[in-house]
């Protein structure tokens, strides 16, 4: 099978090589971390003729044996060399017990360049910030970017491009798979779902009520870029009968981001520069997972859609995103990197000077001069600039390869 470069993230991992960290590749199962680490063993080879590469896949057969840290280190006993750059590469590392000794003890020998991937951000974060705190970088690989979409399905971008992407998200596979028939497109984005939930959210984190996790999904996906609180959770778990508290409701949904189905992200009051702790709003990870579990219930679905798709993007592009909160109004979103801020609000159409206002009035309200968007679905992008406010649509916002 030929591969399909998702070259920002090769060029990134190379930057740390020989660098004396480990690289933990993380992710939600079938985003691609596989794919990656198999291209990095190719830019590897082509970077480093003489390199011993060591790859351990525990989705195959071959590895079943090792089993845990013990049969780790046997099996690479007599892997390295004395007279080559030696690099260990080992996707979905959290199926073999006890790998972060083994890990830790080549790490602080300086053996080996470690790369390994990983489906459950509690177990890899515990487990490597304890052990090898402050020698290894976290790389999250997410599914593909609308750009990537693009590429990977040989498609122009247009406005049937963007329905695509929107309905089906960025799983890798689907191109291989192709996007004309709609039942095998949603049978694969359901069975990726059953198996997260299987490995990642009962096998791992000990969950038994299957029924009550998804329907916290369900809810989670119908209030996509809406706060959730304690409150709320207990008034969708009373509504449905569930005998359980909010807080255990919490701890499920915690659950649901370990295994990268949805991301937390915080509110920050943009005046008082700090972080609020209470009322987070989730986003999928890939927009065809929360299109699944919406299901036909798609009733005023575009804008949450549009809003999950443009948090997606800034995360794409390294941006720390956090939701910004004014007195009076709130920013969809507030978004940081290298010491850069950018503000952004989506909506979905512009349609009367009414929405205008609100829209763009309550960017108006930060007092700084950091960029500000507006982005919305409208095809004809007026007003262009409000003010030195910038209007994109929907496509350029995700054609955008920096702001």
């Amino acid at each position: 099978m030929k591969l399909i470069a998702r070259q920002t993230y090769i060029e990134h991992i190379i930057r740390y090589l020989g660098k004396g960290v480990m690289i933990a590749l993380t992710g939600q199962r079938r985003v691609g971390k596989s794919y990656v680490l198999r291209q990095l063993a190719v830019t590897i080879r082509e970077m480093f003729p003489d390199a011993n590469i060591v790859y351990i896949n525990k989705e195959k057969k071959k590895f079943a044996d090792i089993r845990n840290d013990t049969d780790l280190s046997a099996y690479l006993a007599d892997k390295f060399s004395e007279n080559a750059d030696n690099y260990l590469l080992i996707d979905e590392v959290q199926e073999i017990d006890g790998f972060e000794n083994t890990l830790r003890s080549l790490n602080s020998d300086d053996e080996c360049q470690i790369i390994v991937t990983g489906s459950n951000a509690k177990m890899l974060s515990s487990e490597l910030s304890t052990y090898l705190s402050g020698r290894y970088i976290d790389i999250h690989i997410q599914s593909l970017s609308y750009r990537e979409f693009l590429h990977f399905h040989n498609l122009e971008d247009t406005a049937e491009s963007l329905d695509s992407y929107l309905s089906y998200g960025g799983l890798p596979h689907l191109y291989r798979l192709g996007l004309e028939n709609e039942d095998i497109v949603w049978e694969y984005i359901q069975n990726i779902y059953n198996t997260i939930v299987l490995k990642d959210v009962i096998q791992r984190e000990g969950l038994r009520n299957v029924t009550l996790f998804e329907n916290l999904m369900t809810f989670i996906s119908d209030n996509t870029g809406q706060l959730v609180s304690a409150t709320s959770l207990s008034k969708y778990l009373k509504a449905h009968r569930v005998d359980l508290t909010p807080m255990s409701a919490i701890n499920y949904l915690k659950a649901a981001t370990n295994a990268y189905i949805v991301n937390k992200v915080s509110r920050y009051d943009i005046h008082g520069k700090r972080l609020l702790e209470s009322n987070d709003k989730y986003y999928f990870e890939d927009l065809g997972l929360r299109n699944l579990l919406v299901g036909s219930n798609r009733s005023g679905d575009i804008e949450k859609v549009m809003e999950n798709a443009v948090y997606l993007h800034l995360k794409n592009l390294g941006y720390n995103v956090r939701i910004g909160t004014l007195p009076s109004g709130e920013i969809d979103f507030v978004a940081e990197k290298g010491g850069k801020t950018i503000y952004m609000q989506v909506a979905y159409l512009l349609t009367d000077n009414n929405t205008i206002l609100r829209e763009f009035g309550n960017l108006l309200k930060i007092p700084d001069n950091y960029p500000k968007y507006v982005v919305s679905m409208d095809p004809i992008i007026k007003p262009k600039d409000y003010h030195g406010i910038t209007h994109l649509s929907l496509r350029q916002c995700l054609m955008c390869e920096s702001f």
